[in-house]
């Protein structure tokens, strides 16, 4: 596959993204625009939950997907506003629901509030898509990425999600790996994001090849896989149109 296959490839699996301190309505018209321009439209965009009233009213004749954060950055263990949260969002426009899942809870043992939290959001989603974000890079081992994948799968996970971006440590090889491990012995159809530090096309093509080894060449599709990033997308659009950028750090996240 020649670069421009493979960035056309990750193109159409990204999860647009501006998470930013900085997010304002100029900012979210100009994502919208980006999502939906040549070379290809991306797979969804993800922004703050106020944005999303003109977020779907700029891409309402779009097949782009609106997606948003919940307990988001900080993965709070209180459920309680979980429910009305997540519908005043679809309410507003979203399709998809990112979740931090309450992470530092379920690294102290319990993991009971990690499951009604998930829980509660998947009855409140109905049937938009929920992303559990795990928070992978704070854990202490592969052992816990992997207990935390299970639990957000068993819980009804439509995805499970690396990272915030928010934290020293985002996305990582081995944490996608023990995640898509998890998924195949699940059997249950749930997707990977990784998301937070993504910047290449060579960062991109490191997380579609474990995709392919794991779970076969055919299974990432926007269905199943997406990118969280802001920075890649300048770089991907680059390399489609036939030149190669120097390297690039144009997002955080």
């Amino acid at each position: 596959m020649s670069d421009a296959d493979l960035a056309l490839r990750a193109l159409r699996l990204l999860d647009l993204t501006d998470l930013s301190d900085q997010a304002n309505e100029t900012g979210t018209l100009q994502l919208c625009a980006r999502a939906v321009a040549a070379p290809g439209t991306v797979a969804a965009i993800c922004i703050w939950p106020q944005f999303l009233k003109l977020a779907r009213q700029t891409l309402k004749a779009s097949p782009v997907r609106i997606a948003t954060v919940i307990n988001f950055p900080a993965g709070n263990g209180n459920c309680s506003l979980i429910g009305s949260d997540i519908a005043e969002a679809i309410a507003d426009g979203a399709d998809e629901i990112d979740l931090v899942l309450p992470w530092r809870a379920f690294l102290a043992g319990d993991a009971e509030i990690a499951r009604e939290m998930v829980t509660e959001a998947r009855g409140s989603c109905g049937d938009k898509t929920l992303k559990v974000i795990l928070e992978t890079g704070e854990y202490p081992d592969q052992a816990a990425v992997r207990a935390a994948s299970e639990l957000a799968i068993a819980a009804g996970a439509d995805f499970i999600k690396t990272s915030t971006g928010k934290t020293k440590t985002s996305a990582t090889p081995a944490a996608a790996r023990t995640m898509l491990e998890a998924i195949k012995v699940s059997g249950r159809p749930v997707g990977l994001k990784p998301s937070g530090g993504l910047r290449t096309l060579a960062d991109a093509k490191t997380y579609l090849d474990l995709a392919d080894e794991i779970m076969g060449s055919a299974w990432a599709t926007a269905k199943t896989f997406r990118f969280g990033a802001s920075g890649l997308y300048g770089v991907l659009a680059d390399i489609i149109a036939g030149t190669v950028p120097a390297e690039r750090t144009d997002g955080a996240y």
